[in-house]
C-alpha cells in the first residue's frame, strides 16, 4: 500500500533536470561535467539508495526513525503515524535520486552521445526499480495477517533481491569500466 506508492513513485520518471525541492542537479551543471564525474555521481546515488533502503528495512537507525519492523513491533495498535512518516522520508529519497540518475542518463545519451553508458544508467534505474518492488512485496508479506503463508515465496522474493543486487553490482562495475574506456 504505502511502500507500493513508494515504488510507483520512484518509478515514474521525472523530467531530467528538474531540481524541484529535492536538490537534483541542474541540467546546465550536468553538461559541464566530466563523463567521469557522471558516473561518480551515479555511484554517489546509488549510495543514497542504498541508504534508504536500510531506513526502509529498519536497519542501522534510531529506534525513534524505524521502518516497517519497528512498525509492526508496536501493535496493535500498530504506530502508523511513524511508519508513513518514514516511508515518505523514504520515497522522497528514492523520487530524488532517481530524477537525477534520468538526468544523467539523458545526458550521456544525448549530448554526450554515449549510447553505451546511457544504457547502463537506463538498466540501473530499471534493477533498482525490480529491488524496490520486490522488497515493497516482501514487507507486505511480512505483516502479521500474512506471516507463514507461503514460506516458499518468500523465498523467491529474498532470492530475487540478492539476485537483483548482483546484477546492480554488474551494470556499476560495467559502467565504471566502459566510462574509463569512454574518456
Amino acid at each position: 500500500m504505502i511502500i507500493t506508492e513508494a515504488a510507483a513513485e520512484s518509478a515514474v520518471p521525472a523530467v531530467p533536470g528538474d531540481a524541484g525541492a529535492t536538490g537534483a542537479p541542474e541540467r546546465e551543471q550536468l553538461k559541464d561535467a566530466a563523463i567521469r564525474a557522471l558516473v561518480q555521481r551515479i555511484h554517489q546515488l546509488q549510495a543514497e539508495r542504498a541508504q534508504a533502503f536500510r531506513r526502509l528495512e529498519d536497519l542501522r537507525i534510531p529506534a525513534c526513525c524505524r521502518g516497517h519492523r519497528q512498525y509492526l513491533s508496536s501493535g496493535p495498535p500498530y504506530d502508523f503515524p511513524r511508519y508513513r512518516s518514514t516511508v515518505h522520508e523514504v520515497t522522497q529519497a528514492f523520487a530524488a535520486a532517481s530524477r537525477e540518475v534520468l538526468a544523467v542518463e539523458a545526458e550521456l545519451a544525448g549530448p554526450r552521445a554515449q549510447p553505451l553508458l546511457a544504457s547502463h544508467v537506463r538498466r540501473l534505474q530499471q534493477l533498482e526499480e525490480t529491488r524496490l518492488a520486490t522488497v515493497a512485496l516482501l514487507q507486505l508479506m511480512g505483516t502479521p495477517e500474512l506471516t507463514g503463508q507461503d514460506n516458499l515465496q518468500m523465498h523467491q522474493l529474498k532470492m530475487k533481491v540478492i539476485k537483483t543486487m548482483e546484477a546492480i553490482s554488474e551494470v556499476l562495475q560495467d559502467l565504471r569500466f566502459d566510462a574509463e574506456s569512454a574518456e
